[in-house]
């Protein structure tokens, strides 16, 4: 039995007090960054060949359904305002389009020829990077799509929850965190879906800095799309340059970018 299906540790929560189901549930999310942790070698080479891929005009696709299409979607949806990158550089595709973003459409994932053709419309090519994201590793939505991938020369990753599952055996880059079974038996929005969302941020966010994209530890890219972003960026260059507030905030207003003005003072 796939670990992701195994019974949870507690029974009978219907009758448990609610401290009692918020304490389980943390107890069993307390194991979920060590499980990550423990991904670190594999990722490093999955962002390395990202890396080296998008340094020559290539992008990275996220593929998944249902809970893990969603995140995603998400962390692609993220990159744009935070690093100041196009949104064509990182792509989430959702089994059933947008609308699955929203509401249940869970049949979509079970074609195992939708993904590539769901991709065909970027033109994908051997400088683009593929992730498929499956919790329980048996989508076959998702395996579909990395093995077209995988033929067609993309560099190809995946990440689940289960050992040895089928999404490992199509891809260059298995990323597998074994966080156990949930407190919600089968419901991997819980701790699986929680170390999705830390393996996908630690990728998007390595790959960025790597690529250049934060200066120290700032946001030196991000767009300036709200008040609290531009009191952001106007903090950032008067911590950087000793330049008066209202100095900087002019200035970044005028440059449009907290890179534009460090990069003229």
């Amino acid at each position: 039995m796939k670990i992701t299906e195994q019974p949870g540790p507690y029974r009978h929560l219907e009758n448990r007090s609610a401290q009692e189901l918020l304490t389980f549930i943390n107890e069993q999310d307390r194991k979920v960054a060590p499980a990550v942790g423990e991904c670190i070698p594999a990722l490093t080479e999955l962002v390395e060949g990202i890396v080296a891929r998008m340094e020559r005009g290539g992008r990275l696709f996220y593929i998944g359904a249902g809970t893990s299409g969603r995140l995603g979607v998400l962390d692609a949806s993220e990159c744009p305002p935070t690093y100041g990158v196009p949104p064509g550089m990182v792509i989430g595709v959702i089994a059933g389009g947008d609308r699955a973003l929203r509401d249940s459409v869970e049949s979509a994932e079970d074609s195992d020829n939708q993904a590539w053709a769901d991709l065909a419309a970027y033109a994908p090519n051997a400088d683009d990077t593929l992730v498929g994201i499956a919790a329980s590793g048996t989508t076959p939505y998702v395996i579909g799509g990395l093995r077209r991938a995988r033929e067609a020369g993309l560099l190809t990753g995946c990440v689940t929850c289960n050992p040895g599952a089928p999404v490992t055996e199509v891809c260059d880059h298995p990323i597998v965190a074994v966080v156990g079974p949930e407190v919600v038996t089968g419901s991997t929005r819980m701790k699986s879906g929680t170390a999705q969302k830390l393996i996908l941020n630690m990728i998007t966010t390595t790959v960025m800095i790597r690529l250049g994209r934060v200066k120290d530890n700032r946001m030196v890219d991000m767009k300036l799309s709200n008040a609290k972003l531009i009191d952001r960026g106007t903090k950032m260059i008067v911590e950087s340059t000793g330049m008066p507030y209202e100095e900087a905030r002019q200035r970044l207003l005028e440059a449009g970018s907290v890179r534009d003005v460090l990069d003229r003072s």
